[in-house]
């Protein structure tokens, strides 16, 4: 069967609507958990509980885990691209800015995922399509960081820079991720975790004494927020996204990147109480217009 036989029926819908769910909350399970946690322990420990409950799931699926130092070298590598890296931009920015503007920001993955791999792939060169989505999308940055950058880098600009610097890493993840392609999507998606673990660990225990946190219920708090993240907005977030990808297509399940920030911004706005600018509005509106842009999702039938 090819990716564009499958149908989206409604138990597709209602998983690709609580994978957006799962994965905007994740900004809103962040906001609460930097209010009492450093950003390395947030997210050694976020990684670290996903990958061992991924690990069972793999397990159950009778699937082996890799064997070879080289193969666990080169997921140590993933794990720096797609976790360790722009999960500890995203955690720290998100104690400069508000969620709902870090989700908005984070949807420009998919933008920066077609420009790496113009450049470092023979088989993924701009088309016309895409080069005016990314200069859409571009345009919706410009008006997100607005005229601040020209005042100098103040911490405002510098969170929404590492957002940004977040969302490239995916892109060269992604890039990168294409040599696993025969590897069971769970197998890779735990061993990347186990390397992200790895690589952020040490940062967490010797930087940041997780251990000497003074007890509050700010910190109980924050806590669940890190278990919420782990099993809500990366285990069973990346179960869901296998499912998806069997069951309705790579295509269809992209359609996630156009919900993830809707969520972001309703759970800020309504749960934290954060103010929506209109310019965070419209540089929404531009951002998910290159992005359908890019991805011809005017032309698809």
């Amino acid at each position: 069967m090819t990716t564009s036989s499958l149908k989206m029926g409604l138990r597709e819908w209602l998983l690709l609507v609580s994978l957006a769910t799962l994965w905007g909350g994740s900004f809103f399970f962040i906001e609460l958990a930097v209010r009492a946690l450093p950003v390395f322990t947030i997210v050694t420990a976020r990684v670290a509980i996903a990958a061992f409950i991924l690990l069972i799931f793999v397990t159950i699926k009778g699937q082996a885990m890799p064997k070879s130092l080289g193969m666990w070298g080169q997921f140590l590598l993933l794990g720096a691209l797609r976790a360790a890296i722009p999960i500890s931009l995203i955690v720290w920015a998100e104690t400069q800015i508000d969620s709902g503007l870090a989700s908005i920001l984070n949807s420009t993955s998919p933008i920066f995922t077609m420009i790496v791999a113009h450049l470092l792939l023979k088989d993924e060169k701009l088309t016309s399509a895409k080069i005016i989505g990314v200069s859409v999308a571009t345009l919706g940055i410009v008006v997100m960081i607005g005229a601040d950058a020209l005042q100098g880098l103040g911490l405002q600009v510098l969170a929404q820079l590492a957002m940004l610097g977040a969302t490239c890493s995916y892109g060269f993840a992604a890039v990168y991720g294409r040599r696993f392609k025969g590897v069971p999507a769970a197998v890779s998606a735990s061993s990347m975790l186990f390397g992200a673990t790895l690589l952020t660990l040490p940062f967490a225990l010797f930087l940041e004494k997780p251990w000497a946190i003074p007890a509050s219920t700010q910190l109980t708090v924050s806590i669940l927020a890190v278990l919420a993240l782990a099993l809500l907005s990366t285990a069973l977030a990346f179960v869901i996204w296998f499912q998806l990808i069997h069951s309705a297509g790579a295509a269809n399940t992209s359609m996630v990147t156009f919900l993830i920030p809707l969520v972001g911004l309703l759970l800020g706005v309504f749960v934290l109480g954060e103010r929506l600018e209109l310019t965070s509005i419209i540089a929404l509106i531009l951002i998910l217009l290159g992005l359908a842009i890019a991805t011809n999702r005017f032309t698809k039938k």
